[in-house]
């Protein structure tokens, strides 16, 4: 596919595999000391608020956006950058509504909270529309590093997905979430300054640098911000900050993914400063990420647009190729790889993630085993997790049929991901709706955003708000019908009964 040969020197290749291997070590060491499912999927609940901030982080961004934030600065400007102001609607609610909530003895899963405050159904209902989602979302996972790596290597991209998959999927199977967050860490670290340096570089050989770079963005009508109220308009003021809030709040509040990192800290104030301190994290991460497709923009408009010239096929493609033609011998292999094992730890958490919630949320509730020992456990959760792999495989070939990487990740995130927020804010903020009405919500919820999605020309940025208020107002309105549920069942479960602050994260073995 690449129209020009592949220029990975034989140093990118060394620095390429000795980065990578230095990943797999990391993961690899902290197999040690996992004696329980507790170490395995929580570490231990010992993590302070800056480790729980990257990790939350990383987990969030990952490769995917390393590669689509440029991409889609460079294609259609950098205005997607404004999404972070809906972190500031969802980083409130979900640190002081839902991690209060979620800080529970009982509490191993997000999804656990459900079957107390409804049932047993809504808590399966939940349960597997995320993993569906998220299956969903770690096949873009895959695909992403695969893209760059065939853009600057020449492999083919079945190739390079299959590789991402089994060495992940090995990875992942042994290193438990201990392993996932320190190379959650050094990913992050690594990947921010490498952007860095891609926009010292860039700025440095753009005619009138900075100044040129800022004036042709604006010159080209790249920051111009639509104020209309229609919401088939791909991007428009509201869109970015309702829209995203709702997306954000998929992921940070009712994600395993996110709940997880969250319980592996040491007490809930712990939790809660490390999801503040990702919020003003977060502002300058991005801005590097957008910032950079920009200046490319303005860099490529001087020495010739390869997507034009038929050079890169996406837009996707734009940061990588800028890497292996631009860079000096050594600094593309080790940014290739920092993509791909950040691609990689995402991808490990998100199966860990998955491997939890089938333990806990289906396989000890539905088919519970007294007599199985802690070994036995663990066995069973790497079974799981190099099944989860291979699936995660299978679907990234499909990722490409999505958009583009951006588009497809929130599309995924959107469409599953609404109706379970609605779920979610139904059983917390509304002490009147009752667990059959719920059901209907999220169902009629789910529904909605199948037809936004497939039947009209929605922009994607209102699937997930679409789903959360059709699930809210049918699951509340359908509750009416019904008796309410009993004070005592609601008893620490909703924000007007809440429990008390917690500072220690102590909590039983599910």
């Amino acid at each position: 596919m690449n129209a020009l040969a592949p220029t990975f020197t034989l140093l990118d290749y060394g620095v390429f595999g000795v980065y990578l291997l230095l990943t797999a070590a990391i993961g690899l060491w902290f197999v040690k000391g996992q004696n329980d499912l507790d170490e395995y999927f929580l570490a231990g609940r010992s993590m302070g608020s800056v480790v729980v901030s990257m990790t939350i982080l990383a987990a969030l961004f990952s490769g995917i956006t390393f590669i689509a934030g440029p991409g889609e600065s460079y294609l259609n400007g950098p205005l997607f950058y404004l999404v972070n102001v809906g972190f500031f609607l969802a980083t409130p609610l979900t640190t002081i509504v839902f991690l209060r909530l979620y800080y529970n003895p009982r509490f191993f899963t997000a999804y656990q909270y459900l079957e107390e405050r409804f049932s047993g159904p809504v808590r399966t209902v939940a349960a597997a529309s995320f993993i569906l989602r998220v299956l969903l979302w770690l096949a873009a996972a895959t695909y992403a590093p695969a893209l760059a790596l065939e853009q600057v290597t020449g492999m083919p991209l079945w190739f390079t997905i299959l590789c991402t998959g089994v060495v992940t999927t090995i990875y992942t199977t042994f290193g438990g979430m201990r392993a996932v967050i320190w190379t959650d860490v050094m990913q992050l670290i690594v990947l921010f300054g490498g952007m860095l340096l891609i926009m010292a570089v860039a700025i440095g050989r753009v005619p009138g640098g900075l100044a040129q770079v800022v004036d042709h963005t604006l010159q080209s009508g790249r920051l111009d911000l639509s104020l209309s109220l229609d919401p088939t308009v791909r991007i428009t003021l509201w869109s970015l900050v309702i829209g995203s809030a709702f997306m954000h709040l998929v992921q940070m509040a009712t994600d395993q993914v996110s709940v997880q990192r969250y319980l592996t800290a040491t007490s809930l104030r712990t939790a809660q400063r490390g999801l503040w301190l990702k919020l003003w994290l977060v502002l300058p991460v991005t801005a590097v990420f957008y910032g950079t497709g920009a200046v490319l923009h303005a860099f490529y408009s001087v020495h010739g647009d390869p997507l034009a010239a038929g050079k890169i096929a996406k837009a996707d493609q734009i940061l990588p190729y800028f890497v292996i033609n631009e860079l000096p011998s050594g600094l593309p292999g080790l940014f290739i790889a920092a993509i791909y094992a950040a691609s990689m730890s995402t991808i490990s958490a998100g199966i860990n993630s998955l491997t939890s919630s089938s333990l806990i949320d289906f396989h000890r509730r539905l088919w519970p085993r007294a007599d199985l020992s802690d070994r036995a456990q663990l066995r069973l959760a790497r079974i799981l997790t190099f099944s989860y792999g291979v699936v995660v495989i299978a679907l990234a070939f499909l990722v490409e049929r999505l958009g583009t990487l951006l588009e497809a990740t929130n599309k995924v995130i959107s469409l599953v991901g609404g109706p379970l927020i609605g779920l979610f804010l139904l059983g917390m903020i509304s002490a009147r709706t009752t667990a059959r009405g719920a059901l209907i919500g999220c169902a009629t919820g789910f529904l909605a955003t199948l037809w936004i999605a497939f039947g009209t020309k929605v922009s994607f940025l209102w699937w997930a708000a679409t789903g959360a208020s059709v699930t809210f107002a049918v699951g509340y309105l359908a509750s009416l019908f019904e008796a309410p549920p009993s004070d005592h069942q609601l008893d620490g479960l909703t924000w007007s009964r809440r429990p008390a602050r917690t500072e220690t994260g102590a909590r039983n073995t599910p």
